[in-house]
């Protein structure tokens, strides 16, 4: 589908296309110099290529599969790659991809700061922003004027809108949670302007009334793959009320700020109007305050925590998760996992144990 969607791109408007490592990039850059985006997950499964073995074994599976993908030629159809400084291991990828992976097409960096808002990180992020602006823009042949950034920010805005009015009126859609999903992540490579028309769509499918679908459950984790651990947690009673994956619900900005008259003041508000990552130095007090408030929004009855194994950001988080919700009476299940391409039947068990528990504990559907 990625490959269909960057042929279209390319044939029918003549814009190239730009492999994204996660989690958070300037998305609306992109946009305003007609550059198609397409994320690299890993992608999951077992590392396409010899090169992972580049990586030592304790680095995720996000960073072994994606030098790998890219060193066996399986990117070769973008026109580019954008490394954000996520964490330390994807930040030194573009150095392996290039120096080591054979990775021979343009790269680029974008770093972003760690910690709360203050002057002096806003004052970084423009400056980042701009540099990455700069390069973007020889590389596009296209001029970043103010009106194509104003014009891409209200384009993301209005599908920031979309995705988290789907998320929020998740009881009344009437898809499961894989459908839902597969939805959400087609805005990982498909074109802003295209992606938006199908979350419309779909809000426009909404029932009057929430459809029952059994105990609701908070996920928040790194990226739901396999897809098949959805339809287990379906299968074991729950569904997904509240998100908080790095994927999709923690790059929803919803409070978003009145837009500024300056278009770059703008895409730095929004910047740190997204939701407390992790993976940005999000103070933890903070992050907890946030998937609490998720969970009630929700209703939600359980918490599942879906992490990759060697993560560091996500993983430093987990036993504040464990206590928070604990202290709330909440049932909290982690799972740990590489990108696989199936869900093992450990997880699967585990998963149906976790079903059961919801469904027993008071308040459940």
């Amino acid at each position: 589908m990625r490959n269909q969607e960057i042929r279209t791109q390319r044939e029918r408007h003549g814009r190239q296309a730009v492999a994204v490592l996660p989690i958070h990039y300037p998305k609306e850059l992109l946009t305003a110099l007609d550059l198609l985006a397409v994320e690299l997950w890993g992608p999951p499964g077992p590392p396409r290529g010899d090169d992972a073995g580049r990586v030592q074994s304790y680095v995720c599976s996000v960073v072994r599969n994606a030098l790998a993908f890219l060193a066996g030629g399986h990117a070769d159809s973008v026109d580019g790659v954008l490394f954000p400084h996520t964490c330390d291991s994807i930040q030194q990828l573009a150095t392996l991809a290039t120096d080591l992976g054979g990775w021979t097409k343009p790269a680029f960096t974008f770093l972003h700061p760690r910690g709360a808002d203050r002057p002096s990180a806003r004052r970084f992020v423009e400056a980042e922003l701009r540099r990455l602006a700069g390069t973007l823009e020889a590389f596009s042949g296209h001029a970043l004027t103010e009106e194509r950034l104003a014009a891409a920010l209200a384009l993301h805005r209005e599908v920031d809108a979309a995705r988290g009015a789907l998320l929020d009126a998740r009881a009344r859609l009437p898809l499961d949670d894989t459908q839902l999903y597969a939805l959400l992540r087609r805005g990982e490579w498909r074109w802003p302007a295209d992606h938006l028309v199908e979350l419309e769509a779909a809000l426009a499918t909404l029932a009057p009334e929430p459809v029952q679908r059994g105990v609701p459950v908070l996920v928040t984790g790194y990226v739901p793959e396999p897809a098949a651990l959805l339809a287990t947690l379906n299968g074991a009673g729950g569904y997904v009320a509240a998100d908080d994956y790095a994927a999709v619900g923690r790059r929803v900005v919803r409070a978003t700020p009145t837009p500024a008259a300056d278009p770059w003041r703008a895409l730095v508000d929004r910047y740190f109007a997204a939701p407390p990552c992790p993976t940005r130095g999000a103070d933890t007090g903070v992050r907890m305050a946030h998937l609490a408030a998720l969970a009630e929004r929700s209703g939600a009855r359980g918490v599942l925590v879906h992490v990759l194994k060697f993560c560091e950001p996500e993983l430093f988080d987990v036993p504040a998760v464990k206590q928070a919700f604990a202290s709330r009476g909440l049932p909290v299940l982690v799972l740990e996992g590489e990108l696989e391409g199936a869900l093992s039947g450990q997880a699967v068990t585990r998963l149906e144990a976790f079903g059961e528990l919801l469904q027993g504990a008071p308040g459940a559907a």
